[in-house]
């Protein structure tokens, strides 16, 4: 899936489809709400795309994200090989802009003891890089929750002076960084400027399309601090509704805009084709 916004060819590469049952659910008005959510979703089960970005410029090959690479077993990887389709070979790709350290989205800068991108800066919100490379942080996190601090690691060491911590603002031409914290603390989306058309990357600030715009309050039991997730996700809502943004996910299907129902939001397919 292809658009242009600003100066940038934006191709939108599905990694995988993720699946976890429904009780991953949270909200942050409580259990009865959580089960109000539950029965509104009305499965046993999420199923959500994996995805990320490959932008072309004069600037040259970006991606915002990598997905989960083949550590998640052979049903993800496939934005590899839409990479390849497209003539992307991982030494052409000269910087990757990770939106946050989970899996899904930055497993796929690894091939086994060794970088996938071999010439490529990794560009690294800051917060969530300092964060995730306390050793306090990591001594107060359950086991369960442990696993950004071994992708940080294992970044530092395979990928060493080429990894760059960014901050929110501008950081290439077209492309500003915007500070979404809840998911994970430094957790951040990419604008990418357009005078008629902008597209916001919003990584996870929503993971389900069906219902979190109407109940923003609604989160996923990955985010850190569910409460900061939800706000993030009501104050962005209400952005991207106002600013007539485009609008693409982590684990969205397409490229979409925001429109407000009422009190709440709906999430509707952008058919604007260019």
């Amino acid at each position: 899936m292809t658009r242009r916004f600003g100066h940038f060819e934006t191709h939108l590469l599905r990694d995988g489809v993720f699946s976890a049952p429904a009780d991953v659910l949270t909200h942050v008005d409580g259990e009865a709400s959580r089960r109000q959510a539950i029965e509104r979703l009305g499965k046993p089960e999420i199923q959500i795309d994996v995805n990320c970005f490959l932008l072309r410029s004069a600037d040259g090959i970006t991606l915002i994200d990598t997905g989960a690479g083949t550590i998640w077993g052979p049903t993800f990887g496939q934005s590899r090989l839409a990479m390849s389709e497209l003539g992307i070979e991982p030494a052409l790709v000269d910087r990757v802009l990770l939106t946050h350290l989970h899996a899904d989205h930055a497993l796929g800068l690894f091939d086994g003891d060794a970088a996938f991108f071999p010439n490529a800066e990794i560009w690294v919100p800051d917060v969530d890089l300092a964060y995730f490379t306390d050793a306090s942080a990591l001594e107060a996190t359950p086991e369960a929750g442990r696993s950004p601090f071994a992708i940080a690691s294992q970044l530092r060491q395979l990928y060493g002076n080429r990894i760059r911590a960014i901050g929110a603002g501008p950081v290439l031409d077209g492309i500003e960084a915007w500070s979404l914290p809840g998911h994970t603390p430094g957790h951040t989306g990419y604008l990418l400027h357009d005078p008629v058309r902008s597209l916001m990357t919003w990584a996870d600030t929503l993971h389900l399309a069906e219902i979190q715009p109407g109940d923003p309050a609604t989160g996923l039991a990955f985010d850190l601090d569910p409460a900061t997730a939800a706000r993030t996700r009501l104050s962005l809502l209400e952005q991207a509704a106002d600013a007539g943004w485009v609008v693409a996910g982590s684990h969205i299907t397409g490229f979409n805009r925001v429109e407000r129902a009422g009190n709440a939001f709906r999430i509707v397919p952008d058919e604007n084709p260019a």
